[in-house]
């Protein structure tokens, strides 16, 4: 038994530990209108850190947009390369002299569609752009799914991406791999591609491929690259310049339910890793981080999560879900960026928590750690939601950028089956917040009281109050979205007040954040509690 000193001070520790509380918050951010198309998707952003005025967004299959305030107003051009041609993927990223790179896939005039993989830049913001110059040439494989980075210290390029050998086979023989290639000129020349992967995928272009190689820089040059194949996500490394790599990936988590998976409402949807390293003068300097989707909790349940590393790629963390809400909802298509002036993290994502299981209406969330990614809080960006549907494709990634607490996200929207690109305008004005109980739909009928104690060591009342006669379930789930206790499935319960007691011990919880949820028909709300 604690003594009541003891108590008191994790009690202290737990209401005012950030560590602990993973919050939900209603934020209003100007949604700027980028362009819009029946045809645009993809989008990539990039900004110069020497001028974060600039900006320019990627989007399929060659477009261009460019501001040069800060995304209050934008312009569109397009890239021109009559040698290599454009077939989209599109990759943004600045290098250390504040150019724009930006890396696509090719559809050459003389040659096979996708043969290599190509890098413009642009020297004014996005205004004009050079002729491309490519790596990866193979007129008999395919060179898809590209990205690139720029080393910092350097500024020499690197860029990994899958080579199928004949897409859409799964026969023996016919497999996909990782490669990478790196310049050493500002994108002039390339050198000869290497394989990264040890193990190969095959060529469905689904759970079995290897796909979504993304490049980081550690503090001291290290390389590191993660990607989705096979077994999971795997990592790989390099300590001199990406000369020589560990001679087999590692496995650094599984992914239930494939990258690949199903979402109503898209043509298809996938979860491949994002992975970036913390380059700042920050408490987790050195950090990796990896953020990805799945359906680990069901098919109607997708979540984003992070994983990370402290030691270069040894060892990893136990996973984090980024997004708070209650079980049971959708979260898809994630990106991340690192702040390089502070560390913060930054993630956004289509997320469906606003509304009925059934309803495929969809917002544009942010949710931001100042922890190295142990919590995080959520935002909703968009100010209107769209209904996604498959007689239009939404692509297969979305975009965020942040620097100095200048943060700028980059997502589309449907009406009807026309495209739109949006960025919305987050400028050190993000709010602390408190706590959000989240409701399935307008006024609902019922209501979830916090549980007193709160924190509690032992026993708790949970208290909800019915309008009428309801059908309840109360459930209790962990930060990973798991269920950890229930307390009513589908019982009666007539108009009025009700409560719980609720026993901790009994299930077996731990010292911890937990969520309590309350669910009748079409409506449900959610609380957060706290067991010391």
């Amino acid at each position: 038994m604690l003594n009541h000193s003891a108590i008191m001070k994790k009690i202290f520790c737990f209401l005012f530990a950030p560590i602990l509380f993973a919050q939900t918050l209603s934020a209003q951010f100007q949604n700027i209108l980028v362009a819009k198309s029946n045809l645009w998707n993809e989008v990539s952003i990039a900004f110069n850190p020497k001028n974060t005025n600039k900006i320019v967004i990627g989007a399929n299959s060659n477009y261009a947009f460019c501001t040069s305030n800060k995304g209050h107003t934008w312009q569109t051009k397009t890239l021109v390369d009559a040698t290599n041609g454009d077939a989209g993927d599109p990759c943004l990223f600045t290098d250390t002299a504040g150019n724009f790179e930006y890396v696509h896939l090719s559809n050459p005039a003389v040659g096979s569609s996708l043969d290599r993989i190509v890098c413009n830049q642009s020297a004014d913001g996005g205004l004009t752009w050079s002729h491309g110059t490519y790596t990866g040439l193979n007129g008999k494989k395919l060179q898809d799914k590209s990205w690139g980075t720029v080393n910092p210290f350097t500024n020499e390029i690197y860029v990994t991406w899958t080579q199928f050998d004949k897409y859409g086979v799964d026969t023996r023989g016919d497999s996909t791999i990782i490669r990478f290639s790196k310049s050493t000129d500002g994108g002039n020349t390339w050198n000869t591609p290497i394989r990264l992967s040890a193990t190969a995928g095959n060529c469905m272009d689904g759970d079995s491929t290897d796909e979504g190689a993304m490049t980081a820089v550690g503090p001291n040059g290290e390389l590191y690259v993660a990607w989705a194949g096979p077994d999971g996500i795997v990592f790989n490394k390099s300590l001199d310049d990406g000369n020589t790599w560990l001679t087999h990936e590692t496995v650094v988590t599984t992914l239930p339910g494939g990258w690949s998976y199903n979402i109503t409402g898209l043509q298809r949807c996938n979860g491949l890793p994002v992975t970036l390293c913390d380059l700042s003068k920050g408490p987790n300097r050195g950090t990796i981080y990896i953020n990805w989707s799945d359906q680990r909790n069901g098919t109607t349940d997708t979540d984003i999560w992070l994983i990370k590393s402290s030691d270069g790629g040894k060892t990893w963390s136990s996973i984090t879900r980024v997004n708070n809400d209650p079980p049971g909802k959708q979260q898809f298509m994630t990106w991340m960026c690192v702040d390089q002036a502070n560390g913060n993290l930054y993630c956004d994502f289509y997320d469906r928590r606003n509304y009925p299981v059934s309803s495929s209406q969809t917002d544009l969330y942010m949710a931001r750690s100042t922890d190295g990614g142990n919590t995080f809080e959520n935002y909703e960006v968009t100010d209107s939601s769209f209904t996604p549907n498959t007689g239009a494709f939404l692509g297969d990634y979305i975009g965020i950028i942040a620097f100095n607490d200048t943060v700028r996200p980059a997502w589309m929207a449907i009406n009807g089956n026309s495209l739109s690109i949006w960025t919305a305008l987050i400028d050190n004005n993000i709010p602390l917040g408190i706590d959000k109980v989240n409701s399935g739909s307008g006024n609902s009928p019922i209501q979830l009281l916090q549980n007193s104690p709160n924190p509690f060591y032992q026993t708790t009342n949970i208290k909800f109050k019915l309008g009428k006669t309801e059908n309840v379930d109360l459930a209790v789930y962990d930060l990973l979205g798991k269920k950890v206790a229930t307390l009513y499935e589908n019982e009666v319960f007539s108009e009025g007040e009700h409560s719980y007691v609720f026993n901790a011990t009994q299930y077996n919880l731990k010292q911890g954040v937990y969520y309590y949820s309350l669910n009748c028909n079409e409506y449900h709300h959610t609380c957060k509690m706290i067991v010391y």
